[in-house]
């Protein structure tokens, strides 16, 4: 399988991690994003394309045109819309590489709409934070096309396992993970704050170190309210696809609604500055949860 030209939809954070790692692979790289075209955000952004050796392209119809390998990165939210976008511009054969976290339901449909344009779908479960991986985070791929790509994709030095043939599986595991992972940053925001609130945590941390010794809780605590205030946005949208993969399967998603009603919350907190001057880097959990006790007590 032959690429030479990749298009990346999407330039945040995944996106320019994907164009960082794939750009000397290739012989042309271009990357398309809404923000590319906004005039509060598109010198920036376009800026920052140029010093990667990017191209940013003008519209979808650019970035597709003459790609052989097509990445979505965007919001999980933003999923079938940009697959239902690209597949008016995109040439027969194209292949498009789904990253997305999006319920099976979701990938299927996006599925349905880039093949009958004529293109080749493969969808990945992204399994971790992309960074600090960068291209090396292990990713899971589904549909008819994946066999084919992963070979490609291991020697450009991604880690990419191919689960199997049918749309739907990869997400699955993805999304149940999710449920998960993401649960339990939304329970550790929950339990350290109302603990450091009663002024208890000293007292209710080691217990958790006791039943999970394997575990350094203060580290996890400071790693998970980081993440969250900086991705909050992103890890609610997943939780809702995450939400659709729990009723697609015949369940009522009740933890995971919860856990994107928090996930917003915080994104929400964070957007509202709560979180403004904390060293992201070196700040423990309690620097975060003294802002949402300030934020309650105002």
């Amino acid at each position: 399988m032959p690429i030479q030209r990749i298009g990346v939809i999407g330039y945040g954070e995944v996106g320019r991690t994907f164009c960082a790692g794939l750009r000397p692979q290739v012989q042309a790289l271009g990357a398309w994003d809404l923000t590319f075209a906004d005039p509060l955000c598109r010198e920036s952004q376009q800026a920052h394309a140029r010093d990667a050796k990017v191209r940013a392209c003008a519209s979808m119809a650019d970035v597709c045109a003459g790609a052989d390998l097509l990445i979505s990165a965007v919001t999980a939210s933003n999923t079938l819309e940009v697959a239902e976008e690209a597949a008016r511009h995109l040439h027969p054969g194209t292949v498009f590489l789904d990253l997305n976290s999006a319920s099976p339901g979701t990938k299927q449909q996006a599925c349905a709409c880039i093949e009958a344009a004529g293109g080749r779908y493969v969808e990945a479960g992204v399994m971790t934070s992309v960074p600090p991986h960068g291209i090396q985070v292990p990713m899971l791929l589904g549909g008819g096309t994946a066999a084919d790509l992963a070979p490609m994709l291991t020697a450009w030095g991604m880690v990419a396992t191919v689960v199997s043939d049918r749309i739907g599986v990869a997400s699955a595991i993805k999304m149940c993970r999710s449920v998960m992972i993401k649960g339990l940053e939304a329970l550790v925001i929950e339990s350290y704050t109302a603990a450091r609130a009663y002024g208890v945590e000293d007292d209710m941390i080691p217990t958790l170190q006791e039943t999970f010794p394997g575990i350094d809780w203060p580290q996890v605590g400071a790693y998970f309210f980081r993440r969250v205030v900086q991705h909050g946005q992103r890890r609610a949208e997943e939780m809702r696809e995450s939400a659709n993969t729990v009723r697609e399967a015949g369940f009522e998603p009740s933890m995971a609604m919860a856990i994107a009603g928090k996930q917003q919350w915080m994104a929400d907190q964070a957007k509202a500055g709560a979180f403004k001057g904390i060293d992201a880097k070196n700040s423990p959990w309690q620097a975060y949860a003294d802002r949402l006790i300030a934020q309650r007590k105002g």
